[in-house]
């Protein structure tokens, strides 16, 4: 049995796509689906690769009883082929995704983030790199939240035995 690869993006791979990986792989092995499913994230840009995610989001994530393991890397053509699901972080890398995808043959595998979230109040999850401690968190609980949905939609549509 093949596992599905979901692939989280936002811009420079050191915030948001590395905490939902992060909480992602959590859950996942909570309840046991680490065997169906894998995850890793990067960014549209070519700002931070290599470089470990931004000390406050690995602090937040800390304080949430989430690790964060990653180093940066930034989105490729190949990872179109590669992953099943490619999950933006907001309007803007979504459309990058798009343009990277140049067609409408990966349309389909790429979704925002807060499409999952069931108390969006908003299209994308924000950039806390310049905010506030509690806007991390903030971040952390939409992603935790949305996360959530994620994986329930994983299970009912594509992990079924």
């Amino acid at each position: 049995m093949t596992k599905l690869k979901i692939l989280f993006v936002c811009l420079g791979n050191i915030c948001r796509s590395p905490l939902a990986e992060a909480i992602f792989k959590t859950k996942i092995s909570k309840k046991s689906l680490d065997h169906r499913l894998e995850a890793d994230s990067c960014g549209t840009s070519n700002y931070n690769i290599g470089e470990l995610p931004d000390h406050r989001t690995i602090a937040n994530a800390k304080k949430n009883g989430v690790i964060i393991d990653h180093r940066g890397k930034q989105l490729s053509q190949q990872d179109l082929v590669d992953y099943d699901f490619i999950v933006a972080m907001d309007q803007s890398n979504y459309q990058d995704i798009l343009r990277l995808a140049g067609s409408e043959m990966y349309a389909n595998k790429i979704a925002l983030m807060r499409s999952f979230d069931m108390q969006r109040d908003g299209d994308e999850v924000p950039d806390p790199y310049y905010g506030s401690e509690q806007e991390f968190q903030e971040v952390f609980e939409i992603l935790d939240r949305s996360i959530d949905s994620f994986i329930h939609f994983l299970e009912r549509e594509h992990l079924k035995a």
